[in-house]
């Protein structure tokens, strides 16, 4: 059952410290099984002031930046791996001073930043990410190895490279996918890469594991990551680095109606915005569950909804309601715990939602409200 939000000061992201720990049971149960080491990936989810509940199974965070390989650093602690399709010079020393892992998109890069990373004091992991040629993302902007990706290096890019220096390699082809994805993916690296592997010591397969969805195959998942340690003995680390499984159905963004017009159908207006603070709506996209509403045809109370911002498009979607709305209810979105907190901005200088956590022996704890300056530091 859902926490009342009637006394919810909107807009607000609540994520479920409760639900956060379920999850963890799932994720546990795979590194008992198999050995591996899961990592959250911090592209995903940021939500430091929940890290007390998930460090507690998770052995570190992968970072695509400095300031997020800090946080993870601080934050977190454990294991933290760093990857992005690109480095400066400054992001390389800023990495070094945090990382574990520091993953290259291509040689060209590694042998760029080789011997600053191998002088560097702090001993570290050093990995190619590889581009397997084989995927089933479902959606393209979401698919690293479609034609033209820049992410990963293809395996005819390996012939006459050295691999000194380099004891891994990475690969993250899933999205929000199940585990016979994943095997089958894995089966394509192999076939690419099987005179590689046996002259590394780690692998880290990378994020779009749905674990804890609740079709998700745990067993299946197991016996892949269990058969290729069998098949290659000389790999002591495997890692994964799910974000969206890590939060997944664990938040909620809680809106109120502020206005409703008729424009040949009902459209409530929102104090949340697709564009500004649910991105991924527009981006993906995808039409989010509401706790209490149903598909446009499913109740009789049809209404567009629709954010403030000046955006024509700042549209969320269709749904029906048992009874009208009227200004003033609240409206609860569903699994907004992840993505949609990291990615929100202050576009027409909108309000940012607050950000506020839930568990059954302490209710609702308000971590952070936004405000003006907020907004401000941003510009210049």
């Amino acid at each position: 059952m859902a926490p009342d939000f009637s006394k919810i000061k909107t807009p607000c992201f609540v994520v479920d410290e409760d639900l956060l720990a379920a999850n963890m049971e799932k994720m546990n149960i795979v590194q008992e099984r198999t050995g591996c080491k899961i990592l959250l990936a911090l592209k995903g989810f940021s939500m430091f002031s929940t890290f007390g509940v998930l460090k507690k199974t998770l052995k570190g965070t992968c970072a695509s930046s400095p300031h997020e390989a800090r946080l993870g650093r601080e934050e977190f602690g454990g294991e933290l791996h760093s990857f992005a399709a690109a480095f400066s010079e400054s992001d390389i020393r800023e990495l070094l001073k945090y990382s574990d892992h520091i993953i290259f998109n291509s040689f060209a890069q590694w042998h760029r930043f080789k011997d600053l990373c191998l002088a560097n004091e702090r001993k570290l992991s050093f990995g190619i990410r590889v581009n397997p040629e084989y995927s089933e993302a479902p959606v393209p902007m979401y698919d690293p190895c479609a034609r033209f990706s820049r992410l990963g290096t293809r395996r005819k890019y390996f012939e006459g490279e050295s691999l000194d220096g380099i004891t891994g390699l990475h690969f993250h082809t899933l999205c929000e996918q199940n585990s016979d994805a994943f095997a089958r993916t894995l089966a394509a690296f192999e076939e690419r890469f099987a005179d590689i592997i046996p002259r590394l010591e780690w692998m880290n397969f990378g994020g779009g594991h749905h674990i804890t969805r609740s079709d998700y195959d745990l067993d299946l998942l197991c016996d892949t990551l269990n058969g290729f340690k069998r098949r290659y003995p000389n790999i002591k680390s495997f890692y994964l680095e799910p974000g969206e499984a890590v939060a997944l159905n664990t938040g909620y963004l809680v809106g109120s109606v502020l206005e409703i017009v008729n424009n040949d159908m009902d459209i409530a207006i929102l104090d949340c915005s697709a564009a500004a603070h649910m991105p991924d709506v527009l981006e993906m996209p995808y039409r989010p569950n509401i706790i209490g509403a149903g598909q446009p045809d499913e109740f009789k109370h049809v209404y567009r909804l629709a954010g403030q911002s000046c955006l024509a498009g700042d549209v969320i979607g269709d749904y029906s309601f048992p009874e009208p709305l009227k200004v003033g209810d609240k409206l609860v979105f569903l699994d907004m715990g992840h993505y949609s907190m990291v990615k929100t901005n202050t576009f027409n200088g909108l309000q940012l939602p607050s950000i506020a956590k839930y568990n059954a022996k302490d209710g609702f704890t308000l971590v952070r409200s936004f405000g003006y300056e907020d907004f401000k530091n941003r510009l210049s």
